[in-house]
């Protein structure tokens, strides 16, 4: 992801009480299962729930307090084999641009002539999704909070938490400031996983059937989890290399540098 750092210095600003909003933005299609559905932001929570149909159901709405939301559009593509994967994007800014693969922020359109940028607004996304379908979420300031998604799950921010309950996996969600909590149902992949961030702490809950090769570690915190494990030679407080479960399963990363680490089972 391509930022400029008065972009992401502008949309750190809060939304203060009494902010304004935006009609809401509209999106729905079908999107089958096994496809991706992605949402692209900078400022703002997106929050994932189950739909009830078969459609994927987006809303995006803007909100702020002294900024221009004329200079932010929403835009919806479509990618990949035969265009059964969406994406949809938050930009701002007439040069800023998305797609598949990456986002690019360009833009000064609201810089005042002392070089400051006072556009303060933000998106929310909230999204529902069928079962089966995968989601791919990032933003820069903003929570991620994902309930009841039934498979694969990417999610990436900056500043703010991440939240994530699937029935299904794989899970990867990678965070600055903030902490992250995943809970997973049983895997159907053996795909590697990562749950990360650098200040925050870190906790991950799987299912008593959970089998991986796992990798715990910290620089000030502390390590806990409920699975028993075999641990050979020297034992380091800040990190735990080891296998947990029946052989197989895929690799786990987990990892903080500022906070704790918990992986558990329930």
């Amino acid at each position: 992801m391509l930022l400029r750092l008065s972009t992401l210095v502008a949309l750190a600003l809060p939304i203060a009480a009494g902010a304004q909003q935006s009609e809401p933005f509209n999106w729905s299609g079908r999107v089958a299962a096994g496809r991706w559905v992605r949402i692209r932001d900078l400022s703002g929570s997106i929050t994932v729930g189950a739909a009830n149909g078969d459609n994927v159901e987006v809303t995006a709405t803007k909100r702020w307090r002294r900024g221009d939301p004329g200079t932010v559009r929403i835009e919806t593509k479509k990618f990949g084999p035969n265009d059964e994967n969406v994406l949809i994007c938050a930009l701002w800014g007439e040069r800023s641009s998305c797609d598949e693969h990456s986002y690019r922020s360009n833009s000064d359109d609201n810089d005042d002539r002392r070089g400051r940028n006072t556009n303060d607004v933000s998106v929310e996304f909230r999204v529902l999704i069928p079962r089966g379908v995968r989601v791919d979420l990032s933003t820069i300031n903003g929570t991620i909070t994902v309930d009841g998604a039934t498979a694969e799950v990417d999610a990436r921010t900056i500043n703010g938490d991440i939240d994530v309950a699937t029935s299904g996996g794989p899970v990867n969600a990678n965070n600055t400031n903030g902490n992250v909590r995943a809970r997973l149902g049983k895997l159907e992949s053996d795909a590697p996983m990562e749950f990360t961030t650098v200040t925050g702490n870190v906790s991950v809950e799987f299912g008593n059937d959970f089998s991986a090769d796992v990798d715990l570690r910290t620089l000030n915190g502390s390590l806990n989890t409920n699975f028993e494990m075999t641990l050979n030679g020297r034992i380091d407080p800040k990190r735990i290399r080891t296998h947990i479960g029946r052989p197989g399963g895929p690799r786990v990363r987990i990892a903080t540098i500022n906070g704790s680490v918990e992986l558990k089972h329930r």
